[in-house]
């Protein structure tokens, strides 16, 4: 097979002989977790983001759940989220006792939609949990300005937006407490990991401690104090990231200003052959941010053809996402169907196409091609 013809997936993580050393210099140390690599990685994506604490974790998932954790979300209290994104974040809600309200999203764009974020409001909601979907960071503005009117907490599920901005203002300053994925095919990657920022220290320290069982001191910090005591002062989990994974994320971040340009280099190279065509459209990017371009997602009548006639070229084409409330389970929770028609009828339309910055101008070419000659099937 050839090397254009072989397989090309939507995303991939890339690792080069820097990463690998980064890895190995860890794995030669005293410390293989809960070491000095976890607190320099949390200082990194902190300076760059521009927050002042971050709790690494060993997912995005346990972030955004110990996210609720810190907020105090419980039983009876409600959190109005998306359902065009992943299911951990609303099952993150789940996790704490509280109930997920969601809200629909905006056609153009599939980000949370500030106006059913407003009327999805009630005497029970504590936090809203907005996803910028795709890379593309939501109406900030609006979602504080309705979070601060009936005082609630502003939760940033920006697992796909490390790297963007909202009107000059980083991913991860944009609420009380964001939180990044560094899964492989996100932008950095630690193998599995996540993170949580935040300017408050008090919300810091709520989800250190649930990080490592709800115990007040770590390993490592006992260590160079001398002292063995400990305390568990709260029911915590054990949602540690490990010194070698931490130490590849450092090494990863120092290319993510380059990786991000290349995202949106391709991202436009995909916009200027799309343009002018009916059969498929890409979503609306606003001009007040930096799209960090997680996903490139663009809607089509045909999808499931188009996904099948893709798939048959070797192109890794997939869908982000099946609507959270449309799942069995949630389904059996009582959501229904028609709760959210804007990102119902988006889920039977969209489709998305690869992008990672190991592709090329030819890998899009690739793409472009097989859509092409779809659309010249139909004339």
């Amino acid at each position: 097979m050839h090397k254009q013809d072989a397989f090309l997936p939507y995303g991939r993580q890339s690792i080069d002989e820097e990463d690998i050393r980064a890895v190995v210099d860890v794995l030669r140390s005293d410390w293989l977790t809960t070491g000095p690599a976890v607190d320099r990685f949390e200082a990194d994506v902190c300076a760059y983001v521009g927050a002042a604490h971050g709790v690494a974790m060993s997912s995005g998932t346990a972030a955004l759940h110990a996210a609720m954790f810190a907020l105090g979300i419980g039983k009876g209290d409600e959190v109005i989220v998306t359902p065009m994104t992943f299911a951990a974040s609303a099952n993150c809600i789940l996790y704490q006792g509280g109930t997920p309200v969601f809200a629909d999203v905006e056609a153009d764009t599939l980000l949370l939609d500030p106006a059913a974020v407003e009327v999805a409001v009630t005497p029970h909601t504590r936090a809203i949990i907005a996803v910028d979907y795709a890379g593309q960071p939501c109406d900030w503005d609006a979602l504080r300005a309705i979070a601060d009117k009936h005082h609630l907490a502003l939760v940033a599920d920006s697992c796909h937006a490390l790297g963007a901005s909202y009107k000059g203002r980083k991913a991860g300053t944009l609420a009380d407490i964001s939180v990044f994925s560094f899964h492989p095919v996100k932008h950095i990657t630690t193998g599995e990991g996540g993170m949580a920022v935040t300017q408050d220290a008090a919300l810091a320290q709520r989800m250190r401690a649930f990080r490592g069982h709800g115990i007040t001191t770590t390993a490592s910090q006992r260590e160079k104090s001398g002292a063995w005591f400990y305390e568990m002062t709260d029911l915590g989990y054990n949602y540690r990231i490990t010194d070698f994974q931490c130490a590849l994320g450092s090494s990863q971040i120092k290319k993510l200003d380059g990786w991000i340009d290349k995202r949106n280099r391709l991202a436009h190279a995909y916009d200027a052959a799309l343009a002018g065509q009916d059969a498929i459209r890409p979503l609306t990017r606003r001009e007040e941010v930096r799209h960090a371009y997680h996903l490139y997602v663009a809607r089509t009548p045909d999808r499931d053809a188009l996904f099948q006639r893709l798939r048959a070229n070797g192109i890794g084409v997939n869908v982000h996402y099946v609507p959270v409330h449309l799942h069995p389970f949630y389904q059996g929770l009582g959501y229904k169907k028609g709760l959210c028609p804007v990102a119902e009828a988006a889920y039977g339309q969209i489709l998305t196409l690869p992008l990672w910055p190991g592709m090329e101008k030819n890998d899009v070419e690739r793409v472009i091609t097989v859509l092409q000659a779809e659309e010249r099937g139909k004339e």
